[in-house]
């Protein structure tokens, strides 16, 4: 692709429905339209106004009455059925309002339909599959029906399925008129990754326009008819040449990248020279320190999260972890899961503690924390600490606070631990804290 050249043309495009009845409706009229490759584009107006028959005619489920839709030099009229299969399979990826998941497949399935109607190996496309619910958070479930799930979840399910053939083109009607305002802004956020990071050209309708700044243009339209056109210069720069608008300088990737992005998906083009640098040296401190890969660490803050949601208990959030990433787990060892649950199920025996007695949880904590640091404390020293610990689970002292007293020397009224200590305990104490808040 050529990003001073579009990569969709709408020329001339009228939908008129009944033509020549007496109920005859004329959906659009005359419409125009160039979308150039990475372009984040919204079609916005009120509804009934013709912009998602604009979108179904991009996406060749609508055929025109008059004018033509154009992909990649393709006309669609012009089409054979073998280039509109592959135009549906690989060419574009679709997103409905309503989901359109099938209730009789599991999510893993869903996810796969596309890749099944490309005669992939279910093995493969299962494992391919699960890449992409891993990256929406969603892979723990799997094996559930749709009619399990929350709006949220259906929705990035179908994301997922959307991008199983990776597709140029994201098309997506009205993606979050379902979904509460946290799980929407959730969506939008992943559209706007695949459109940064990807480099996905995403086509998206909406009547909202909250979700404006999200585009790169904002196509309007009002009775079928594109009304104006506005060009959002705050989010990219950009070149104008003959009054065709693309994106400007967008950096190339080589082999080498590629590869390397494949890896690390956070990862991107922009991040070269020294902006590489912090990168580097995340990923150099976080693997020499914990020997975990960014994609076993992902899926298992994803696993954590349902652990909190209590869709499954830890003995169950133990054998997933040491599952492997096609059957939705981190893919860690036996070991490291092993010692991992052990270390939380004893901070949530903590967290117990100070939900259900604030008089004896400075008692057990004294004794989680001491064990934990290995420290020895006398008679003395320990009734202080326990006063401490009292004050910061009454909240009548933060962290800072906390800190300082264990760090302070014992003729001072502290506790004279080493800095370090003082600031793992005082950090492992707002954990369990954290832990312990419900808003």
């Amino acid at each position: 692709m050529k990003k001073n050249q579009p990569i969709i043309e709408v020329q001339n495009l009228r939908v008129i429905y009944n033509q020549g009845e007496s109920n005859e409706v004329r959906s659009l009229e005359d419409v125009n339209l160039d979308i150039y490759p990475y372009e984040y584009i919204i079609i916005y107006g009120p509804s009934g106004c013709g912009k998602s028959t604009l979108l179904y005619s991009i996406a060749g489920l609508q055929m025109p009455t008059y004018g033509e839709v154009t992909i990649e030099d393709k006309k669609i009229s012009q089409m054979s059925n073998k280039d509109k299969v592959a135009l549906h399979q690989v060419g574009t990826g679709m997103i409905f309002q309503s989901f359109h998941l099938i209730p009789s497949l599991n999510v893993i399935d869903n996810v796969c339909i596309p890749k099944s109607f490309r005669g992939e190996k279910r093995k493969l496309r299962n494992k391919e599959g699960m890449k992409l619910l891993q990256r929406f958070s969603i892979s723990e479930q799997f094996e559930k029906f749709p009619s399990q799930l929350s709006g949220g979840q259906k929705q990035r399910v179908a994301i997922a399925r959307a991008l199983a053939n990776d597709p140029q083109v994201i098309l997506a009607d009205e993606p979050v008129g379902n979904l509460d305002s946290e799980s929407a802004e959730n969506v939008m956020k992943i559209l706007k990754e695949l459109n940064e990071t990807d480099k996905k050209t995403i086509i998206l309708v909406t009547h909202n326009p909250d979700h404006l700044h999200y585009a790169d243009r904002v196509i309007y339209i009002k009775d079928g008819k594109i009304i104006k056109e506005d060009v959002n210069v705050d989010k990219r720069p950009r070149k104008i040449i003959r009054k065709e608008i693309f994106i400007g300088d967008e950096p190339t990737v080589s082999r080498e990248l590629g590869i390397l992005m494949r890896t690390f998906k956070n990862l991107s083009a922009q991040q070269t020279g020294t902006l590489l640098i912090p990168f580097k040296s995340k990923q150099l401190l976080h693997y020499v320190l914990s020997q975990i890969t960014n994609e076993q660490l992902s899926a298992a803050e994803n696993l954590l999260r349902e652990f909190l949601f209590k869709n499954f208990d830890m003995e169950t959030l133990k054998k997933k972890l040491d599952t492997g990433f096609e059957k939705g787990g981190a893919n860690w060892n036996k070991q490291r899961a092993k010692s991992f649950v052990k270390r939380v199920w004893l901070m949530f025996e903590q967290v117990d503690a100070v939900k259900n007695n604030s008089e004896t949880a400075p008692i057990s904590l004294t004794d989680y924390l001491t064990g934990v640091f290995k420290i020895k404390l006398n008679d003395s020293l320990r009734m202080r600490f326990e006063s401490f610990l009292k004050l910061r689970i009454e909240n009548r002292m933060d962290r800072s606070s906390f800190q300082k007293k264990l760090d302070a020397p014992v003729f001072l009224g502290g506790l004279g631990f080493h800095k370090s200590t003082a600031e793992k305990m005082a950090m492992e104490m707002e954990v369990i804290m954290l832990l312990r808040y419900s808003a």
